[in-house]
This record gives C-alpha cells, sequence and structure tokens, in this order.
C-alpha cells in the first residue's frame, strides 16, 4: 500500500490500520462472531464512530486487504507484456507472489490463525464468496478490456470464473497442505502446481479466443 503524503491522510491512514490490527487480533483470539464493534473500538482507543468511518462492515476489518488484492489483479493484466496472453499474465502473477513472498498467498504459522478465524464463522465464510464473486466480475471485465472487447463477453466471464475456482481450489489446498505438513515450501509448490493444472484447462477452454 502507498503511503499518502500529507499529513493528515498518513494520520487517516494510521488509524485504519490500528481498527484493522486490533480488530484481526480480538477475531483470531476470540473469534469473529464473539467480538463486537465497542470491543474493537476500546482495543484501538478510538471511538465507535471512527470505527465505522473506516470500516462500514465489521467484516472488511478482517478482509482489510482485499482492495490491494483488486489492484494486484488489474495491474497483472494493465502491465502484461503484449507478447503475453492476459490468462497467461495471471498465471505468471500466482508465481510471481510466492517467489516476493506476499501475504496473499503465505502458507505458513501465521496465515493457519487468519484461515481458522474464517472456517469458524459463517458471517467470514459468506463474505469470502461474495468477494470471490465480486472478483471474478472484475477479472470479466478487465480481460474483456485488455481485448478491447465488451464488458459482458461471454469468453471472458467464462475464462474468469475459471480462474477463480482454480486459485480459490488451489489457495485452499495449499492451506491444507501445510497444516498437514508445516512445510511451506511444499505448500507453496502445492499451490503453484494447482494453479499451472488449472491454466491449462482454462487455455484449453478459450483456444480460438483472444485470451489464451
Amino acid at each position: 500500500m502507498s503511503i499518502p503524503p500529507d499529513r493528515r491522510s498518513r494520520k487517516r491512514l494510521a488509524t485504519r490500520q490500528s481498527i484493522s490490527d486490533a480488530a484481526t487480533r480480538l477475531f483470531i483470539e476470540r473469534g469473529f462472531d464473539q467480538v463486537t464493534v465497542d470491543e474493537i473500538a476500546a482495543a484501538a482507543d478510538v471511538g465507535r464512530m471512527t470505527v465505522f468511518n473506516h470500516f462500514p462492515r465489521k467484516e472488511d476489518m478482517f478482509f482489510d486487504r482485499e482492495e490491494e488484492g483488486r489492484e494486484i489483479l488489474l495491474d497483472a493484466m494493465r502491465q502484461r507484456d503484449p507478447r503475453v496472453t492476459p490468462l497467461e499474465a495471471l498465471r505468471l502473477l500466482a508465481h510471481r507472489l510466492v517467489a516476493e513472498k506476499s501475504p496473499a498467498v503465505d502458507f505458513s504459522a501465521r496465515s493457519q490463525g487468519f484461515i481458522a478465524t474464517i472456517e469458524a464463522s459463517d458471517t467470514l465464510k459468506a463474505r469470502t464468496r461474495a468477494i470471490r464473486s465480486e472478483l471474478t466480475q472484475l477479472v470479466a471485465s478487465a480481460l474483456a478490456g485488455s481485448v478491447e472487447r465488451e464488458a459482458g463477453d461471454a469468453f471472458a466471464h467464462l475464462a474468469a470464473a475459471m480462474l477463480l475456482a482454480t486459485w480459490s481450489v488451489a489457495l485452499v489446498q495449499a492451506h491444507h497442505h501445510f497444516r498437514q505438513h508445516r512445510d511451506t515450501d511444499e505448500a507453496s509448490a502445492a499451490f503453484l502446481a494447482l494453479v499451472d493444472k488449472g491454466s491449462l484447462g482454462i487455455h484449453a477452454a478459450m483456444a480460438g479466443t483472444p485470451y489464451a
């Protein structure tokens, strides 16, 4: 996340991060549904309305890096080499995120509390599904735009749905792999193997279109 140049914006960003950090700590310690907004405000030493000014919904505090994830996906397509297809650019993105040890693909003891908190909350699981649906629409529009097609292009939506399904399965299985074997490198390799395998299927399905 870039740092705003002016003092007021930096202070606002710091307050937002403080709220998110306090909320995430409480959610992991006690469970998402057991923590109230008033308790989060107290832990962050801010007022209740300050919390809502930064986060309209309680689950937004848990998924506070969602917007950053969207920008990473979009940037991968905006900045791709013209010789690289849009779908290949997203496959390569997975490899780059692992190489850079991005928090988005962190398969370690640090990430297990985050994953367990999601698995224990119906609210967070519902929000996870909603985020996936929103990302699918976003990627579909970006894919279509990258090859100068209409946002509603059916092939773009099919490709985006398969892509998000592939990444979702790969992420879940990689976290399960780490939980069983406690090996970050092996879990990362499992994630990339599934992304690569799924990408082969997507490319085959998209043969004859400008996406593959």
